[in-house]
């Protein structure tokens, strides 16, 4: 019988086929590639630090991260994302350390960050995996990469995203994920339909990380913006926000 685990793990090697053909998981203008590059340095510690980039995926923020100069181990559960990691990093010539695992059950280490992009949602339990990841970066320091959505986003947020997909698919658009989470495997997700600011706040606060402080990524959700065509503009770009706790 499977596993929650499992079922996670082969729904994600699944959407590593199509994963990157989404520009929300994988940014391709020079604009929004250097408002990402911006904010991972004004949000991290200093170079050269160490960094954990938990649920990599294909590599997103990991390659960016090894691009800057920081010393990244990537943690994913996907054995088929984590392939596409290391061709890109090979091709890229960046040297990153790549550790197949749940992302609650982090390498040891001794971390100066730990950061993760949209990946809290998929957890079944994310308080376990913010103590964790605050045992192996015990004087580092947390960046959690959020945006609004789902359940979250509000009733306006919600209805901008319904048009946004239904243009999506009027223009035949490549779709994100191979699938959705069938809704069992989503109910046993605390966040399975959304990330609420207040939610993912209050479980940092109550972690062994500590009091967070919040950021909105404007520059980046600019930066997105405009490399949208002009009428998908009036719809906006689905906010983003860092929650950032430690040193």
């Amino acid at each position: 019988m499977s596993t929650m685990t499992d079922r996670v793990r082969s729904f994600w090697d699944l959407d590593a086929t199509v994963y990157d053909q989404s520009p929300a998981h994988h940014p391709r203008t020079q604009a929004e590639l250097a408002a990402w590059r911006f904010t991972l340095r004004a949000l991290l510690p200093d170079l050269p630090a160490s960094v954990l980039d938990v649920g990599t995926g294909t590599g997103f923020l990991t390659l960016l991260l090894a691009g800057l100069g920081y010393r990244v181990t990537a943690l994913d559960l996907s054995p088929h994302m984590l392939a596409q990691l290391s061709a890109k990093a090979a091709t890229a010539g960046h040297d990153v350390r790549v550790v197949e695992g749940d992302a609650a059950q982090p390498p040891d280490g001794n971390f100066d960050a730990v950061v993760e992009r949209h990946v809290v949602w998929t957890l079944p339990k994310p308080d376990h995996a913010l103590d964790a990841w605050r045992a192996v970066a015990p004087g580092g320091r947390l960046v959690l990469l959020e945006s609004l959505w789902g359940a979250a986003a509000g009733p306006g947020e919600a209805a901008r995203s319904q048009v946004r997909v239904a243009l999506g698919r009027l223009r035949r658009h490549p779709p994100g994920h191979h699938a959705e989470y069938l809704p069992d495997l989503r109910a046993a997700l605390p966040l399975g339909d959304g990330t609420p600011i207040e939610q993912l706040l209050a479980l940092v606060a109550g972690s062994a990380w500590g009091p967070p402080r919040l950021s909105r990524l404007t520059n980046i959700e600019g930066a997105a913006c405009a490399g949208i065509p002009l009428p998908d503009r009036l719809l906006g770009i689905t906010p983003r926000y860092a929650v950032v706790a430690g040193q």
